[in-house]
């Protein structure tokens, strides 16, 4: 006698079924893990935006801050290297789910804004800037909302931030 050699139907759905509730189990915590991810991403592009600031401010903005994602790309006279990183160049900009944007603060009076900086920026330099982030699809690629404003500061909030950071906004530690 010959032996059959192979699967059964009903070993095969057994199979198929446990797979999927093993799907199922996991999916959800795949795409929480992703938000994570996004929002752990966003606050570091944040904090690498302060950073550039302040270094455009010590070197190039004579004490000014660029208020255009665009006007941190540019290298100062003399170096090859930008404020900011290539992936960062301008405002509206998608990153890890995230558009970010740079201006001037809305805090600061409107005669604040000073002369042009060394780099040939397009925007002038202003006392204060403002930076946020917004989810590109809110619910999927993130859940909150983050700005930094010129302290360095991250701010979060499941609500868009506004400019200026008003009181009372949860800060992220």
């Amino acid at each position: 006698m010959r032996r059959a050699q192979g699967f059964t139907l009903i070993e095969l759905l057994i199979t198929v079924s446990i797979v999927g509730i093993v799907s199922a189990i996991a999916l959800p915590q795949l795409l929480r893990a992703r938000l994570a991810s996004n929002e752990a991403a966003t606050i570091a592009a944040l904090r690498a935006i302060s950073s550039s600031e302040a270094n455009y401010a010590a070197t190039c903005g004579l004490g000014g801050y660029a208020s255009d994602l665009a006007d941190l790309a540019k290298p100062a006279p003399g170096s090859g290297y930008a404020f900011i990183s290539p992936d960062l160049d301008h405002n509206g900009v998608q990153k890890s789910g995230y558009a970010f944007r740079l201006m001037k603060n809305a805090g600061s009076d409107a005669s604040d804004v000073l002369l042009p900086s060394c780099n040939g920026a397009a925007q002038p330099r202003a006392t204060s800037f403002f930076a946020d982030a917004v989810p590109v699809l809110v619910g999927d690629t993130g859940k909150r909302y983050f700005a930094t404003d010129t302290p360095g500061a991250i701010y979060g909030d499941s609500a868009a931030i506004a400019n200026p950071i008003p009181l009372g906004t949860p800060l992220l530690r």
